[in-house]
């Protein structure tokens, strides 16, 4: 008998939604270079992971304005995430028990059938954002600021995160990030969703079970990690090479880097270190991106792996103002909808 390690070439179902192929990732036959390069908006990749096609230009608009129309959050909701706050319990634990409570409240929330399943996934998908920008305004101390309707999914996010409108280029990085994030085949938290769905459970309990698989550091949490290696550097003025040669030799994983399915390097990690060498240069924050070029040569010589998309997810996710406990939240705000296409 042979053991796999994780789910690496254990086939458990075929799908046209995600593809990697020769170190290429593909959304329904469509490359991410392709799309990040053409600047196609998060909101015109959810359609066409949950439609498998992209939008025309009334679809498209009409699609918007769905997600617009589901994007606010109860009060219920918000007194729960100011409860759960003085509980301090980690954030993830907080979105985790808000999207159970969704369920909760949902009153078609154990209607089965495909329209009421997507009418959920749209729910979902369009709360999720203001979420976490509600939660992180909370235990700031400051109230909770409702989405804008004349904003998209990544401007909207920005502006609820701060109360200010964000400029074009974080909102170019933003939705780059969401764009990047949306998929990667059956991913743990993917999987996890899929396995729970599959014994036609309901689509909250699915997500919410993602969402405890995306908690761990081996997975969604990674790009915390990632920053607080950079601050612990930072802190120390340490030598980067020695630093990493020093985690070498004490068999200590160095997050961020490697990846169990891409042979060359994570085809998503060279776009958002383009938006890092943006964002941290406008925001005075260079030394961010400085690092970690300099942590990717030391890996590289010493240990011959190259970054994935976590870690310059991190200095691009701090550049955009977000608290580095909240980077796993905002990764779990790609497409939840198709996570439960096991009901058909």
């Amino acid at each position: 008998m042979t053991l796999s390690k994780g789910l690496e070439n254990v086939y458990v179902a075929e799908t046209s939604i995600s593809s990697i192929v020769d170190d290429t990732l593909k959304y329904v036959g469509y490359g991410i270079d392709d799309l990040v390069k053409n600047n196609v908006s998060f909101e015109e990749v959810i359609y066409l992971l949950w439609h498998l096609r992209l939008p025309n230009k009334d679809e498209l608009a009409n699609f918007q304005l769905e997600i617009k129309e589901h994007m606010a959050v109860s009060e219920t909701i918000i007194t729960s995430l100011r409860m759960q706050h003085h509980q301090k319990l980690h954030p993830m634990s907080v979105l985790r028990t808000t999207v159970s409570m969704l369920g909760v409240f949902d009153t078609e929330s154990e209607l089965d059938d495909g329209e009421s399943i997507y009418k959920k996934g749209l729910r979902l998908q369009a709360k999720m954002p203001t979420i976490v920008a509600a939660f992180s305004r909370i235990r700031r101390g400051l109230d909770p600021i409702p989405p804008r309707d004349d904003l998209g999914v990544a401007a909207n996010f920005l502006y609820m995160l701060t109360g200010e409108e964000a400029d074009p280029l974080s909102v170019e990085a933003m939705n780059k990030a969401l764009v990047l994030h949306a998929d990667h085949e059956f991913n743990a938290s993917t999987f996890t969703a899929r396995v729970c769905v599959a014994t036609l459970s309901d689509v909250y309990s699915g997500v919410t079970a993602a969402i405890g698989a995306l908690k761990g550091p081996l997975h969604g949490g990674a790009n915390e990690r990632v920053f607080d290696m950079l601050e612990e550097i930072d802190r120390a003025s340490s030598n980067v090479k020695d630093y990493i040669q020093y985690k070498i030799d004490q068999k200590q994983k160095i997050m961020g880097f490697g990846h169990r399915v891409y042979q060359n390097g994570d085809p998503r990690a060279k776009h958002l270190k383009a938006m890092s060498h943006l964002l941290t240069k406008e925001t005075e924050e260079a030394k961010w991106y400085t690092l970690s070029c300099q942590i990717e040569e030391s890996v590289w010589e010493l240990k011959h792996l190259r970054p994935n998309v976590d870690f310059y997810s991190a200095s691009v996710y701090h550049a955009l103002g977000i608290d580095v406990d909240l980077f796993t939240l905002v990764f779990f705000c790609k497409p939840c909808f198709w996570m439960a296409r096991a009901y058909f």
